[in-house]
């Protein structure tokens, strides 16, 4: 579908934000208590002063208590970026009261930033970036059990077997990651998703590129894409890599009638020979979060009639990217926050053990 100047449809997050801003209401209304998130901020950097109060004002429309700590440099320009912030995540992981912790990265860097994501609780990452949650969606495990979140020990016993998107009685759902979340909703909404397909493989016959490897929204993505059945080409400064789960069909007639030959339970990753010019005449989505306002995905590469979402703060794309796209969101942010304030009202209810008598689905 396209306006009236034959461009693509430009998309604003709004309308898929509001099905999941209806979940959450109706799920605090239910509650004994209102939710209460923790927010850290130690660093003086406009984006991250940005987007706790753009996290503060939806909490306030919601009904969700928000706590913003202003540590480090946010509270005094003369201290030192990140100054106590490890204390901050330890006293919230510590007090009761909390549900939820989210920190505004970047701090530090990607290595001291990555050990901060590990001191948060489980119990209370909102953002699902403690190993727990990325070791789970790397190897497609969907589901656990809630007391594991309180063990530094893998469960021993095998994850149970993906049927549908219900938790198997005694499981609840694995958090995921939020902005990578988002991008998957917001592809199920457009139709990239087909939901005839089983649960699982809904993004079979799909070809994505995704623009960045970070830790935190680029790889995880790539992976949650191809572990539902696309063809993903990750993209990063210096590599191009292919995940699938599909591996190539054998030539042998015997072992291509195995149904096991057919995917692999996750993802495998290749690398590939490909130019990004190459993958973008491929793609059928192509979602871009590279933190630059230099970096822009150039339109004539693009396939026709593809879907194009811009997930970094600056825009990714050209102007004219709508010539081409037959839908371009330029922003997910207003989704990102419903699926991080979806993920505090469930990992409130899996401290509370309320959820494992209560079938979870989406």
């Amino acid at each position: 579908m396209a306006d009236h100047t034959g461009k693509g449809i430009l998309l604003k997050a709004d309308s898929i934000a509001g099905a999941f801003r209806d979940e959450i209401t109706a799920t605090i209304a239910q509650g004994a208590r209102v939710p209460k998130l923790v927010g850290i901020l130690a660093t003086s950097a406009a984006p991250s002063k940005f987007y706790a109060e753009f996290t503060r004002k939806q909490c306030d429309e919601l009904g969700v208590e928000f706590v913003l700590k202003n540590i480090g440099a946010a509270a005094d320009p003369t201290l030192a970026e990140g100054e106590g912030v490890e204390e901050a995540i330890i006293d919230a992981n510590n007090d009761d009261s909390v549900d939820g912790i989210m920190v505004y990265y970047p701090i530090f860097g990607v290595q001291q930033d990555h050990y901060l994501q590990q001191v948060v609780s489980p119990l209370k990452d909102v953002e699902g970036l403690h190993f727990k949650f990325h070791y789970n969606l790397y190897h497609n495990i969907r589901y656990l059990k809630p007391e594991s979140l309180l063990s530094s020990v893998a469960p021993s016993e095998p994850p149970p077997p993906v049927v549908n998107d219900t938790a198997p009685p005694g499981f609840v759902k694995s958090i995921l990651p939020c902005t990578p979340l988002a991008i998957v909703k917001t592809l199920e909404h457009i139709g990239v998703y087909n939901r005839i397909l089983p649960y699982g493989d809904r993004a079979y016959g799909k070809t994505i590129t995704v623009i960045n490897r970070s830790e935190v929204v680029g790889r995880p993505l790539a992976a949650l894409l191809a572990n539902d059945g696309a063809r993903v080409f990750s993209v990063d400064i210096d590599s191009i890599q292919e995940y699938t789960k599909r591996p190539p069909r054998p030539s042998d007639a015997a072992t291509a009638a195995n149904d096991t030959a057919r995917y692999h339970p996750r993802h495998v990753v290749h690398p590939s020979a490909l130019s990004l010019q190459a993958c973008l005449a491929l793609s059928d989505v192509v979602v871009s979060a590279v933190p630059s306002a230099a970096y822009k995905v150039r339109t004539e590469w693009l396939k026709d009639g593809c879907v194009c979402v811009n997930v970094a703060a600056d825009k990714n794309f050209d102007k004219d990217v709508r010539e081409k796209a037959s839908v371009y969101m330029p922003t997910i942010g207003k989704v990102t926050i419903m699926m991080l304030l979806r993920n505090l009202l469930r990992l409130r209810s899996y401290r509370e053990g309320e959820s494992r008598n209560t079938p979870q689905s989406s």
